[in-house]
């Protein structure tokens, strides 16, 4: 019966589809397109391999982040709108293609260019939810065994690649190169010790950083890098550097992040017009469109009922 309603309303929107305008990602704010919601959940924080790793529990609250490392292309719209000074390496030719990610960044340029495109850095613990997918306890974003078919590491290309490349290393919150490729900064001072300390929800880090060759303390990176061993590469490995110290700079990156709270009203809209999309293409019986609209519709909110219970029944039309 839900059914038969659903693919009434679909032929009924088919027929409307001369005065509807169905809205697509293209329609959400461009700062946001490409962002991945991580819903809210429990994962497993730490690993066994490092002492600074130790394993705990952790909730977090829905948040988005990037899919993408920051891009040079991105980049220098910041610096022309903004006046900020280019970063290091920015005309080495290894590095400056526009889909390459940035880098020569410190912590205080990544910040302020987040800032500038309305988000923020993620915190140390979002940025490993991120990494260890769904399941909450990848060792690599893709599974638990090592392979370099999946990840831009060791010098094993001799420069950073597109920030969409590697796609067979993807996890399942659909997010590109957590390992490899650049170091990423997030927004979390390092401390030895915080993994034991940590609060279960929603930690922020710790209050300051280790005084690191007493140079002055020390923020996290994460995820590795085109130049670094394979045994960064982990999702619960921890890196750190001064805030404006840019000396790992070739490697050096980052994504940004944005709390649900600040998710735009276009960007719940253009899911639910994903989602009308979705039963008008049920409607016809397109149903390869039907699942890629309501798979943006879920993009926008990942825990809908109604969403969901569709994506079901385009699941079932499909195998007739």
């Amino acid at each position: 019966m839900r059914s038969q309603t659903m693919l009434q309303v679909g032929l009924g929107v088919v027929a409307m589809v001369g005065v509807i305008s169905i809205a697509t990602a293209a329609d959400m704010p461009s700062s946001d397109k490409d962002m991945v919601l991580i819903p809210k959940g429990e994962f497993t924080m730490g690993s066994n391999e490092h002492s600074d790793e130790a394993k705990h529990q952790v909730v977090l609250d829905a948040y988005l982040i990037d899919k993408f490392e920051a891009s040079n292309a991105r980049y220098k719209e910041f610096m022309k709108a903004s006046g900020h000074p280019a970063p290091a390496y920015w005309d080495d030719p290894r590095l400056s293609k526009s889909n390459q990610p940035v880098v020569g960044v410190s912590w205080t340029d990544a910040s302020a260019f987040c800032k500038w495109e309305g988000k923020r850095l993620p915190t140390e613990a979002e940025w490993e939810r991120a990494a260890k997918g769904p399941e909450g306890d990848n060792h690599y974003p893709w599974g638990h065994t090592l392979d370099p078919k999946k990840a831009n590491y060791g010098q094993n290309v001799g420069k950073t690649t597109p920030v969409d490349s590697y796609p067979e290393g993807v996890n399942g919150f659909g997010v590109y190169n957590m390992a490899g490729n650049v170091f990423e900064w997030v927004e979390d001072w390092y401390d030895l010790k915080y993994y034991k300390e940590s609060p279960a929800l929603n930690p922020r880090g710790a209050e300051k950083g280790y005084n690191f060759a007493n140079q002055g303390p020390v923020k996290v990176l994460r995820g590795g890098s085109w130049l670094a061993p394979e045994t960064s590469l982990h999702t619960s490995h921890r890196f750190w550097n001064q805030p404006d110290n840019n000396s790992y700079g070739v490697g050096l990156g980052f994504r940004c992040a944005k709390s649900t709270q600040m998710v735009s009203e276009d960007v719940l809209q253009a899911g639910r017009d994903a989602f009308i999309a979705a039963l008008v293409a049920m409607g016809v019986e397109r149903h390869v469109d039907a699942m890629a609209s309501i798979e943006k519709a879920l993009a926008s909110e990942p825990e809908n009922k109604e969403y969901l219970a569709t994506r079901e029944l385009i699941k079932k039309s499909m195998k007739k």
